[in-house]
């Protein structure tokens, strides 16, 4: 059977975004490396724009749309990263922007949305209430859904954050995405198996929300548990993802809260930027099976860097 993604699948979205989108740097601590044991190398998509990763797919499946669909404007449900991808894209192409957000979505993605023209409808947080939200949104406006992770022309465009750290750093022994919805680590996945082929691929999930963790043990998808800091995370994986995990991804590290909240301390204190703790799921993973990796070159992806400063800053104070 065909592959569902291909080699030049990655390669013509990433020339199609290139002007849209940032080549993020690759920053290296040897402090962080002795903690590690590893020589570790973070890919800061924090440094994207919206400051994530999300851009990336976001504007590679927006710019795939035929443009009698594109006219009628983007719709998604997101609890923010996406969702600011979504109105990003939708303003570069001038169109409207629909965008169904669980009321406690963090502010600053709610004010980032805004700031790209995205009309906000906010809902219940729970995966049912943003469906049925964005179901009425689509019918009232005829907008196109992309959606967040199971979308394949999105989870292409992810796929061009892990296709240039393998550019830039060759040999890398294994590389670490975190995993909500799956579209990140999908698509690091692809990456890997085109681009750097002996690279292992891992997934790291919050403990409170390890659904990843779950369905790759049971062969079945699981419903995710959502609690955890890692806001960017809770939620379940689509099939879509599912399927190319389930073949291409090693094994699941899940972390608790205050191992997420150590590690985003540490990246702010050493790396001296801002992570969101989402970005900060692998980092914790590696310092927790450190004495596995010994000598490993390991590639992390930072997923995003949209923080709300004062809830954190008095967290990591504690």
């Amino acid at each position: 059977m065909d592959p569902i993604i291909t080699r030049s699948d990655i390669e013509e979205a990433h020339e199609r975004i290139k002007p849209y989108i940032h080549r993020t740097p690759v920053l290296t601590s040897h402090s962080i490396d002795e903690l590690a044991g590893c020589s570790l190398f973070f890919k800061c998509e924090n440094f994207q724009n919206v400051g994530a990763f999300k851009a990336r797919g976001a504007t590679n499946a927006a710019l795939n749309l035929p443009a009698d669909l594109l006219a009628k404007g983007l719709a998604t449900h997101s609890s923010g990263n996406h969702a600011q991808a979504i109105a990003r894209a939708a303003k570069i192409l001038n169109v409207k922007s629909y965008i169904v957000m669980p009321r406690t979505a963090p502010e600053i993605k709610k004010r980032g949305v805004r700031a790209y023209g995205g009309e906000i409808f906010e809902c219940e947080p729970t995966l049912a209430a943003r469906e049925e939200t964005l179901a009425q949104v689509i019918s009232k406006t005829g907008a196109t859904e992309i959606h967040p992770f199971n979308n394949y022309d999105v989870i292409i465009g992810q796929a061009t954050a892990a296709k240039e750290l393998f550019e830039e750093i060759k040999n890398i022994n294994m590389v670490l995405a975190p995993v909500g919805g799956g579209g990140l680590l999908s698509g690091t996945a692809y990456a890997a198996n085109y681009f750097s082929p002996d690279t292992v691929v891992i997934a790291a999930e919050p403990a409170g929300s390890d659904d990843a963790y779950r369905s790759l043990k049971s062969g079945r998808i699981e419903p995710a548990q959502s609690q955890s800091i890692a806001d960017g995370l809770l939620t379940t994986l689509g099939d879509k993802p599912f399927a190319i995990i389930k073949s291409k991804v090693a094994e699941v590290i899940t972390v608790s809260d205050e191992e997420i909240l150590a590690a985003m301390r540490l990246v702010w204190e050493r790396l001296k930027i801002v992570i969101e703790p989402s970005a900060a799921v692998p980092v914790a993973a590696v310092l927790k099976v450190g004495d596995q990796l010994a000598n490993q070159k390991v590639g992390i992806i930072l997923s995003g860097g949209n923080v709300d400063l004062e809830k954190f800053s008095k967290l990591l104070s504690s």
